[in-house]
């Protein structure tokens, strides 16, 4: 519908009428999507109405057709800022885009996935993952390795004697933290101007007996005299000042230090006593598994005031597992392992033991699994028929067998864990009911620490705070031997003889990670075998 003009206008004055009223409204627009200022409110059509019948003017201008917010709309016309920047920019931004995803994609160059047929390639592979390749770069053990070397530092600033006692779980780190103070010790000794300290290293369970670790000794120190024994030859030389004084501060580490545990405790007593005579030389740096084996077997060191500090390594972590396993592979020019896998492993070995040994086993296994599938494939592809569409067919399969099989997937892992930790143990114990589990939850929770047997009392009481915890009511005490005993002829425990039931000493005759791993699928359990964890999410 045109729209009226005034009497006596122009008949271009509506156009020009037009344009004038749309410049209003996209300036108004403007306006309002900055925020100085809101557009009129909005005549109704009621008020239209009645001035038409009171003879007032008409709206000389038509509404706009359909008018968007200038806020969706911002980038939509071609004068609009965003538009106006690309066309007069649009070739120098494109330029520089592309050129910076160049550079993040050959920051992060995946690497081929390598050849399981390779010979060369295969031993280079497992040699990497085998436990007694030694790492170029040990991480996670920072921390522990830093409070070993400043405790060694101090002693031969000082030129004191000192004892120090490194313990953890099995496959933390421990021997080989040692192995990289004793080089930087070295290397700081001879950098800061000070004596080079004599080293001797001593697995115990090399030893043909007990003492002979004083020979050891000894024979770093001077000839040995046949008048008197190592340990009193040592005994007397770190008594005099006047014999020890030229001598070099010398550092013993003796790893699996729990083997010179004798009835008497003699042997394992006197090594730590060597470190306090007043003209000792010796720092000493005891490894074993045991948490509590300074408190149980050395009670008269602490009467002297002179117990051996304590640095505890421990169990591997999740992703501590996952950082070593990716530094061992980082320096193989392919990849082997598809990330999930390695997190696959990281996670079931962390949460059974956080043995890192384990976990290299189990990638080793992992990559067997591989091989067996390689033989497996290339043995079921029959090429001796003659359909060629049945060849084709063939020929894509084999293509596609080499694509998928040259990484170690998830199934494999999955596999070679099962493999390591799916044994009969694990299937019987998860079959067990829910008092038995409890049990031998409560026997790994009493062994921890290097205690290897217990009364049935005793295990009864831990069995008692374990169900008073889940919230559980539980058995008495005769229910409970006569679950020990059910326990025991299946292998799983091991019973002694005794007077009364409550007095028969108990064994695990199997694996604690056995255990773990069997019942760390019930929540309950891993929390109550999570040690340390006061705050238990139940």
């Amino acid at each position: 519908m045109p729209s009226i003009a005034g009497n006596g206008s122009p008949p271009f004055a509506v156009d020009e009428l037009k344009r004038t009223k749309a410049v209003k409204v996209e300036k108004s627009g403007e306006v309002r999507a900055s925020g100085d200022s809101t557009p009129g409110k909005r005549r109704l059509r009621s008020n239209s109405a009645a001035a038409e019948e009171d003879g007032g003017p008409i709206a000389t201008t038509p509404s706009p057709t359909k008018w968007k917010s200038p806020r969706r709309c911002v980038n939509g016309t071609p004068n609009s800022p965003a538009n106006r920047i690309t066309k007069e920019y649009g070739n120098k931004l494109g330029k520089s885009d592309k050129s910076l995803v160049k550079k993040l994609s050959d920051a992060f160059i995946e690497k081929p996935n390598w050849n399981p047929r390779d010979v060369e390639q295969l031993s280079a592979v497992k040699d990497k993952l085998h436990v007694s390749t030694a790492p170029c770069t040990l991480v996670c053990r920072e921390d522990e390795q830093k409070r070993v070397l400043q405790f060694c530092r101090q002693c031969i600033e000082q030129e004191k004697a000192g004892s120090l006692y490194v313990c953890g779980c099995p496959g933390t780190g421990k021997s080989l933290s040692m192995e990289r103070v004793k080089e930087s010790l070295i290397k700081w000794a001879k950098e800061a101007g000070f004596q080079q300290p004599d080293v001797l290293t001593v697995n115990c369970t090399s030893l043909t007996n007990t003492s002979e670790i004083f020979s050891k000794i000894v024979g770093k120190n001077q000839p040995q005299k046949k008048t008197t024994s190592p340990l009193q030859n040592l005994q007397n030389l770190y008594s005099q000042k006047q014999q020890s004084a030229g001598m070099k501060m010398m550092l013993i580490i003796a790893d699996e230090l729990d083997y010179l545990i004798t009835k008497d405790r003699a042997v394992l007593h006197d090594l730590f006593m060597l470190t306090t005579f007043p003209s000792s030389r010796c720092i000493l740096i005891g490894i074993a598994n045991a948490i509590d084996l300074a408190d149980r077997f050395l009670p008269r060191l602490q009467s002297l005031n002179c117990k051996p500090m304590v640095v505890t390594f421990r169990a591997y972590s999740k992703d501590q597992i996952m950082l070593i396993l990716q530094q061992r592979l980082k320096d193989l020019p392919y990849t082997v392992f598809q990330p999930q896998a390695l997190e696959l492993c990281a996670r079931k070995v962390a949460a059974a033991c956080g043995d890192m040994r384990k976990a290299l086993c189990i990638c080793r296994s992992a990559i067997e699994m591989l091989e067996a599938e390689l033989r497996e494939s290339v043995c079921n592809l029959d090429l001796s028929s003659a359909d060629i569409g049945f060849l084709d067919q063939r020929s894509q399969a084999c293509d596609l067998i080499k694509q998928n099989s040259r990484i170690v997937r998830v199934d494999h892992m999955a596999i070679a864990l099962s493999k390591t930790y799916r044994s009969p143990v694990v299937d019987t114990i998860q079959s067990l009911p829910q008092h038995q589990q409890i049990i031998l939850c409560s026997a790994v929770k009493l062994f921890r620490g290097g205690k290897k047997d217990a009364t049935i009392g005793e295990l009864s009481k831990s069995y008692l705070d374990i169900c008073k915890l889940i919230l559980i009511p539980p058995v008495g005490i005769m229910e409970l031997s006569s679950m020990c005993r059910v326990l025991g002829d299946q292998g799983i425990l091991k019973l002694g003889q005794a007077r009364e039931d409550k007095l028969r000493r108990v064994t695990l005759n199997v694996d604690e990670a056995d255990i773990a791993f069997a019942l760390q699928g019930i929540r309950v359990f891993r929390n109550c075998l999570n040690a340390g964890n006061k705050n238990m999410d139940l």
